[in-house]
């Protein structure tokens, strides 16, 4: 599950310690089992110099059958989203989600991973993204996302043993993970059309998961506007 805002938008000390633990690869640093819940502060800062702020809950629900090919772990936003994920050797990926629109869970063409095997700097895989901030500046549908193909994120694992500060406490031991795509849109009558940035930073901490993400999305056009969305953790169990 990878944090979205509005209805739109989980130290390492090693992979050994994970293999140690009995755990499929990456369940420490994003927890599936029943009973845990995290609040965010999604802060959106727009190139028009405004400032959003909103609070976004995920928690996780357990083991759910609702699949056709098996049970998968669900978690639930209090936007309105579920997500169905699962767990191996590989990593721990997506396979499903469902909005408040849809009546049944929607299943993944493929797996959406989230943290992706081997856990060390340098390991890479990809997945479909959208736009979650840029908008027209006029036009209607504002929000890019619903008229734009989107675009194919490349992910690879940064950095292991990070140290990270979030209004929740000091966490240590964390991995980042960088994602990096380009959406080519018009974005004036001057420039035409141009490749614009996605970047999206994220940080894993043992035993509490996603504690950070900044999404990047800058436009610098006339037409179109972008910003930087933040989600810092406020409180976990």
């Amino acid at each position: 599950m990878r944090a979205q805002p509005s209805l739109a938008m989980a130290a390492l000390a090693g992979a050994a310690l994970l293999a140690g633990c009995g755990r499929p690869a990456g369940t420490e640093l994003f927890p599936l089992d029943s009973g845990h819940r995290w609040t965010y502060e999604l802060r959106t800062e727009w190139e028009d110099q405004r400032v959003e702020r909103e609070t976004r809950v995920f928690e996780t629900l357990g083991r759910d059958d609702a699949l056709p090919d098996g049970s998968a772990w669900l978690r639930r936003s209090d936007a309105g989203m579920d997500y169905w994920l699962r767990a191996d050797d590989s990593g721990v990926f997506r396979v499903a989600s469902r909005s408040l629109v849809q009546a049944e869970p929607q299943a993944d063409e493929a797996r959406r991973y989230v943290l992706k095997a081997p856990l060390a700097a340098g390991t890479q895989w990809s997945a479909p993204t959208i736009a979650y901030l840029l908008q027209r500046r006029q036009g209607f549908p504002a929000e890019v996302r619903y008229t734009s193909p989107g675009a194919n994120m490349n992910y690879v694992i940064e950095a292991l043993g990070q140290a990270v500060d979030t209004r929740a406490g000091h966490f240590e031991g964390c991995l980042r993970v960088k994602g990096t795509a380009a959406l080519r849109l018009f974005a004036d009558p001057v420039s035409g059309w141009r490749d614009l940035p996605l970047i999206t930073t994220e940080w894993y901490c043992p035993g509490v998961g996603l504690v950070k993400l900044q999404r990047e999305e800058s436009a610098g056009s006339a037409f179109l506007l972008g910003g930087t969305l933040t989600m810092e953790l406020l409180s976990w169990q």
